[in-house]
Parts: structure tokens; sequence; C-alpha cells
């Protein structure tokens, strides 16, 4: 997959010069809604015979639009996870556009003009919620004006799960109330954040469950706070584990929210490894311990269910 970086106004030099399929969306997450419009727009250029390619932006337009700060929103998947997505769903030729005020100031019609026409699509696919334009007034109802009859275009009807549609904040939402089934359902994969091993404060070796301190990837969204069972991604492989994403509140000198990895049947020191982690179930809340001892008997029962949970025995 060709990975473009766009800013408004862009060089015509750095588009792709051959006639495409172009998907639009934000597609925050690559969820199974999202999903839907790759593939639709993948039979379409396989029918064609032409590359797919879809429109992307480097942030959420709500940041423009909004004036949020950008600190203050997280994403289901940042770009790098979005371009991993993208190529797993079978996207040849990914664009992502700078959202700028420059960008977001476009009239409709100059932004079919610049990111649809002048990025040679013959057909164009979104979801039936897709927007652009000032303040994303215009919509798919106002598409087929505006394409002046130079591409075809598809509209991708709501996807539901469980009566409900299937939409980025949805998703957001139950990651942040802990419900990882419901979320990873409607993500169509499990979901999964990165960051870097750092040095902690050593409590869990003590306890005989030594973890891997975890610094999550600036902007990428953290589950509800709590236990859970996870697989983590170190050194090219995978490993079985369960995380705790809290404050030890046992302990009364941790101030800032943690997210500490025990690996099962693992011993290495990894500090500093970049490291993956996907988060399949949620086990429990975070509890004040009276003492050590009861803490490690949850410990050890967290695990038994962590094994279970994998059918490890």
């Amino acid at each position: 997959m060709q990975t473009i970086y766009l800013s408004h106004p862009y060089d015509p030099k750095k588009i792709y010069d051959q006639p495409i399929v172009l998907a639009l969306g934000f597609f925050d997450g690559v969820h199974l809604g999202h999903q839907e419009v790759i593939k639709k727009g993948r039979e379409l250029a396989d029918y064609y015979q032409v590359s797919l390619a879809v429109l992307t932006f480097n942030h959420t337009p709500r940041l423009v639009y909004q004036l949020i700060h950008p600190k203050h929103y997280h994403y289901l998947s940042d770009n790098a996870r979005k371009i991993e997505l993208m190529e797993a769903n079978g996207v040849d030729v990914l664009y992502i556009a700078e959202f700028t005020s420059a960008m977001g100031a476009q009239s409709p019609q100059e932004f079919v003009d610049n990111y649809m026409v002048n990025l040679n699509a013959i057909h164009v696919v979104a979801g039936f919620d897709y927007t652009y334009g000032p303040k994303e007034n215009a919509n798919m109802q106002t598409l087929k004006a505006h394409s002046q009859g130079r591409f075809a275009i598809n509209e991708i009807p709501k996807k539901s799960l469980n009566d409900h549609k299937i939409s980025s904040s949805e998703i957001h939402s139950q990651i942040l109330k802990g419900n990882m089934e419901v979320a990873n359902q409607e993500l169509g994969y499990i979901y999964q954040t990165s960051g870097i091993v750092i040095n902690g404060l050593k409590r869990g070796r003590k306890l005989g469950f030594p973890t891997a301190n975890v610094a999550i990837d600036d902007g990428q969204l953290i589950p509800a706070i709590g236990v859970y069972v996870v697989e983590f991604f170190v050194q090219d492989q995978w490993h079985y584990g369960m995380a705790s994403i809290g404050y030890n509140i046992t302990f009364d000198d941790v101030k800032e929210l943690s997210v500490e990895v025990y690996i099962l049947d693992f011993n290495q020191m990894i500090y500093g490894e970049r490291v993956k982690i996907k988060w399949h179930h949620y086990l429990r809340g975070e509890i004040k311990f009276d003492g050590i001892e009861p803490l490690i008997q949850q410990l050890e029962l967290d695990q038994a269910h962590t094994r279970a949970y994998f059918e490890l025995g």
C-alpha cells in the first residue's frame, strides 16, 4: 500500500496519477461499518481494474471546527494503526490529508473538485452519514450535484449490530465503560493500543507478579479503570497476559494513571521496547486491599481467570 500525505493546497505531483475508486471517511477505528465502505470500494476497483484509494485526515475535523485541544481527543486508531488496518483491508493508496482551517474553509464544491475530481476518482464510495465542506454542512444528498456527473457515487447504508448503529463514538463509549466484548464485536477485531515500556516502582516483582509499565502513545483511547485479559506484543512475538489500568489504590503514593501488564510465562527485561496490547476482556474493577496478602490472592485468581480465558490449562 502506498501512503501519501497531503497539505492543503497540495502539490499535484504528489497525486497518484491513475484513475481510482475513492473511499471517503475519517475511519476512526476502521470498524465494521467502515469495512463495508472499503469492501464496496474494493469490489468496484476490481470491476474497473483500477486502484482503490482512501481519503482520510490526520486528525478529526472537530479539532478545527470545535476548537478542541489535541490532548483532549482520543482515537480508536492513531494514524500508524489506521495505516495498518487500511492495508489489512486491501487498500492500495491511502491519502492522509492534514485537516487545517484552510482545508475546512473550502466550499463543498471546492472540496469535491480538489479532493475527489483532482484525485482522479471515477467512482466515490462513502457511508450514508458522510459529510464535507465548512463545518461539514454538505452530505451524501448534495454530493451528486457537486459531482457534476464527473464520477459515480455509491452510498453505503447504516451497519447495525444488536439493533443499534455501529459508529466510532459508540465504540469509544463502550471502551470507556470496559465493555470490550461489545467494542470488539463492533470493530470486527480486538481493540489494540501501543506504547513504550518505562521504568515503574517494581512493586509487582516483589509480589511475584512482575509487570511491564507501559506509557500508552498520546492520543490513543485507554479503556476504563480495571483489570483485563490481554495479549501483549513485544520483540516480534505475542504473549498472553493480564493488564491493570488504575492508580494502584492499595498504595497511596501513586498519583498518575498507570497501565501495567503481567505477561504469563515471561521473564525478560524489556524496558524501552515498543509494545502493543490487545484488550480482550474486562475481569474486574480496581480494588483497595487491606494488605499485601489479599492483593496477592486476588492476582492469583486473576491469573487463573486469564489462563482459563485463553484455555491454557
